[in-house]
């Protein structure tokens, strides 16, 4: 039983699965705040990348609404990563030597963790069906070299360890 915990199966998960949560930093209080779909923005039959988006801190009560067209999302991990709809730093998010490593919600972060930790890491069977640009797929090479690997996870760790109060 303790192969299994070294093996990693590419659940076909895109950046895309994870933006429905994004933990930012209140631009109020800078205390944890997310970025979810506003009330009744499933309703009108866009798609979920385009939904109107609610900002909202239980630290300060601060509440903004999103409805544009414009999105920026992330390029790279050179420089600290921001949310695609209000321009907020990301709240999971640490500096490593390679790059910035970051995410959407705990559950994203999770994803990278056992992505990193597995000794086996194996990519959907060439006749799957579904996406074959999955987010572990595009993750930057020093994530997946084998020789980071304590450097990351000591990263995902400290992430971990920040209060997520929202």
């Amino acid at each position: 039983m303790d192969l299994l915990s070294d093996r990693f199966r590419d659940p076909l998960s895109t950046e895309y699965d994870f933006i429905g949560s994004i933990v930012v930093r209140c631009p109020g209080c800078t205390k944890a705040a997310r970025v979810v779909p506003a009330p009744g923005a499933g309703d009108s039959g866009e798609r979920m990348l385009f939904r109107r988006r609610r900002l909202v801190c239980r630290g300060c009560g601060l509440s903004r609404e999103w409805s544009g067209r414009l999105l920026a999302l992330p390029r790279g991990t050179a420089e600290p990563v921001t949310d695609p709809y209000f321009g907020l730093p990301l709240w999971l998010q640490a500096e490593t030597r390679h790059g910035w490593l970051w995410a959407y919600d705990l559950e994203h972060l999770d994803l990278i963790r056992r992505f990193v930790q597995a000794s086996l890491r194996e990519r959907a069977p060439w006749y799957e069906t579904g996406p074959r640009l999955t987010l572990v797929a595009r993750l930057p090479a020093w994530i997946k070299r084998a020789k980071n690997r304590d450097e990351i996870l000591r990263a995902v760790s400290r992430i971990h360890a920040s209060p997520l109060a929202a």
